[in-house]
């Protein structure tokens, strides 16, 4: 398995912040690794649906669960990629909401089959695109401020 953490600090309230990472349909316009997002049932917060990934335009299936306003878990079940996905953030200073967030985005995954001997390649791949995904959404979430 290959674990990758990144975290970056956001000076902007924790619902901005949410408000950016929770919008799970919009995901292709921050994590450029994910091509396109194919929701196929949604139950109270948790959400099967089929992505379209940068490498090799491969679809993966994944549970995404939603916890307000604490994390996003995407469980890869089927295809390419086997693990999870975990976007979390943790409010740091200020009351009432101000004051600034640390997301971490915790990634814990292998390629299946033939394409597990990738799993070293594609980390680096994955680490680079979590720190572009992570510096957009600071950028907008700051910019909304």
């Amino acid at each position: 398995m290959a674990e990758i953490v990144v975290d970056v600090e956001i000076r902007a309230p924790p619902g901005t912040v949410w408000k950016i990472i929770s919008d799970v349909d919009n995901e292709p316009t921050y994590w450029k690794g994910t091509k396109s997002v194919r929701n196929i049932s949604r139950q109270e917060n948790t959400i099967r649906r089929e992505i379209t990934i940068a490498f090799r335009d491969q679809k993966c299936m994944q549970d995404v669960i939603l916890y307000p306003e604490e994390k996003i878990e995407a469980v890869f079940t089927d295809g390419i990629i086997k693990g999870t996905k975990t976007v979390s953030m943790e409010q740091r200073g200020g009351d009432g909401g101000d004051g600034s967030v640390l997301l971490r985005t915790v990634w814990d995954v292998k390629m299946t089959g033939m394409m597990g001997m990738f799993t070293g390649m594609l980390k680096g791949h994955i680490r680079n695109g979590t720190e572009m995904a992570m510096q957009s959404i600071k950028e907008a979430a700051e910019k909304s401020v």
